[in-house]
């Protein structure tokens, strides 16, 4: 039984495992698949790629696919995050992808559930297989990580893209550095200028700004589009090869503007894409 909790806690050999396979699958070397294995989605909030690609994934492995939705679930009558997942366990699920709005949940239930967890995003900490897919993504254009510069921009302090990113690129031998406005940052993090670091990295990681995890009373400037925006100017300052990431859903005209979106730099479907293929990869991990 293989979990998949935190990416940083797997040592680079076995996240490059992991892409190795998903880039086996795309070129058609890897056509392995997991008959009738049963694997519950148990979204606690909303999602549309995480959810849907792991959905796909697990349709073209074969598996059968229970979703839940905790809005029609006894959730409404009181039932707990814990007993939820005991119960999709007991009913003999072969494997539990989970997203939750609470910061580690996990932790309630490593050791208690004796079947594999794969974390489909936790709170503003991890996001590993949205970190697999864009490492896949990075990989598939510059053929290698060490040494190449990213900047991740934005919202920092909410996001668990930036927090599972920076520590597996560093990990792969990457230079990663942070813009944010101050009252997005998190503080244990080094800040350099947006503007000036631009035309210097290899990769630009734009984050959205998470509306729904903003401290009460605390506002986005309507200067955030002028001063941390990605728009023409800024994307013709860029290096020759430098590429757009951008985990998504975008907010366009906030950190992206409309003609940047499919820009001949930005690889944001491609990063879509490779999400189905990582999330193979990883339930094969976990299930083979």
């Amino acid at each position: 039984m293989k979990n998949l909790i935190r990416l940083q806690d797997l040592s680079a050999k076995e996240i490059n495992d992991i892409l190795d396979t998903a880039q086996d699958i795309i070129n058609g070397k890897n056509k392995s698949k997991l008959d009738n294995k049963i694997v519950a989605n148990l979204f606690f909030e909303p999602s549309t790629r995480t959810h849907y690609s792991f959905n796909t994934a697990e349709h073209k492995l074969n598996c059968k696919v229970l979703n839940f939705a905790p809005e029609s679930s006894s959730m409404t009558k009181g039932e707990t995050f814990y007993d939820t997942i005991k119960v999709f366990e007991s009913f003999g699920v072969d494997a539990l992808v989970i997203r939750a709005r609470e910061d580690r949940w996990y932790k309630q239930l490593l050791g208690k559930i004796n079947v594999p967890i794969i974390n489909a995003g936790d709170g503003k900490m991890d996001h590993p297989t949205q970190t697999l897919l864009d490492l896949l993504t990075i990989r598939q254009e510059f053929k290698k990580f060490k040494g190449l510069k990213v900047l991740i921009v934005g919202d920092i302090a909410h996001s668990r893209v930036a927090h599972s990113n920076y520590e597996c690129m560093k990990k792969l031998g990457m230079e990663v550095y942070f813009a944010a406005p101050k009252n997005l940052q998190d503080k244990q993090y080094k800040y350099v200028d947006f503007d000036k670091y631009l035309p210097k990295v290899d990769v630009v990681n734009m984050l959205r700004i998470q509306n729904e995890r903003l401290e009460k009373g605390l506002k986005v400037e309507s200067t955030y589009n002028k001063n941390y925006g990605l728009n023409k100017s800024r994307v013709a300052k860029m290096k020759k090869n430098a590429i757009i990431i951008h985990p998504a859903p975008f907010n366009r005209n906030v950190e992206i503007n409309d003609e940047i979106v499919e820009c001949s730099k930005s690889r944001i479907f491609k990063q879509i894409k490779n999400g189905v293929f990582v999330r193979m990869a990883v339930l094969l991990r976990s299930l083979k």
